[in-house]
């Protein structure tokens, strides 16, 4: 569970390559780990971005966001992860769809990698939609553009692509022909429930990625309930792929932010630790 590479890939965005031979042989496009940064801290999931069976090595990329992904940030090359598990969760279903429209916003983007590798090997004719608030934020684009036959960008204040969300490239596609087999979507909550809304009255198969916390990711806390159609769900176990039209997308945001508050005191608390550690080194 040693980092082999640290690579900033844009602001507050890192990669790490892991060492971790047995879940490289085991991971598949849309499964994800759940990792310790120390033996005090809380279990995160992250999406497994690239797995090397050859070499036994995993690649993650995480957003410096919270208090654990801050944390997380602090490591280096050299230094080991106190516990990481997986691969966690259904694998995507990868097959041939015939034309595919296949959407990532912010760091959602890295989550869409694997997806994409798949489904070109399946022999999908795939459009790609990448989304971010900024150009700083639309990140990965070289290697989505090696993976796609056709790629469009947009970003909220028009700093690259097109300005606007990822939803009008959406309706102009689906306005021009209707003969998609999948809409695979990952990002931030609400753009997967304006791509879902947007698919549901023209009734092609669409599939999201949920991100909900979670704790153990193994299906025994029950933090990452969701509820699909009329049925409750746990992502880590029964996802993190559903079908985006029957997804309660208002309570999932309502439970994304149970622990607000909380996490801004963890915040302060680190910021303050790692003030205080430079001020010891110098």
């Amino acid at each position: 569970m040693k980092i082999l590479e640290k690579k900033k890939i844009a602001k507050d965005l890192t990669k790490f390559l892991i060492s971790s031979p047995l879940i490289a042989q085991k991971a598949l496009p849309g499964q994800f780990i759940m990792l310790m940064v120390n033996e005090v801290g809380e279990r995160i999931p992250l999406t497994i971005a690239a797995s090397d069976k050859d070499k036994g090595t995993i690649s993650i990329i995480f957003q410096e966001v919270g208090y654990t992904t801050k944390l997380l940030g602090t490591l280096g090359v050299g230094d080991s992860l106190y516990s990481l598990v997986g691969p966690l969760g259904r694998a995507t279903e990868i097959k041939n769809y015939g034309k595919v429209i296949v959407l990532g916003g912010g760091v959602g983007i890295a989550e869409i990698l694997p997806v994409l590798r798949a489904l070109k090997g399946a022999g999908c004719d795939i459009t790609t939609i990448l989304g971010g608030r900024t150009k700083e934020l639309v990140i990965l684009v070289d290697q989505v553009k090696e993976l796609t036959n056709q790629l469009i960008i947009t970003t909220n204040d028009g700093s690259l692509g097109e300005e606007g969300l990822v939803t009008a490239p959406l309706g102009r596609l689906i306005k021009e022909s209707q003969d998609y087999g999948l809409v695979f979507c990952v990002g931030p909550v609400p753009m997967m429930k304006a791509v879902s809304d947007l698919t549901r009255s023209h009734k092609i198969k669409t599939t999201v990625c949920l991100n909900s916390i979670m704790v153990d990711g193994t299906g025994m806390c029950g933090c990452c309930r969701v509820t699909i159609g009329k049925e409750n769900k746990f992502t880590c176990v029964d996802g993190p792929d559903f079908d985006g039209h029957l997804v309660d997308f208002d309570e999932l945001m309502n439970r994304q932010r149970i622990f607000n508050e909380h996490e801004k005191h963890a915040l302060c608390k680190l910021d303050e630790q790692i003030k205080k550690d430079k001020e010891n080194t110098n």
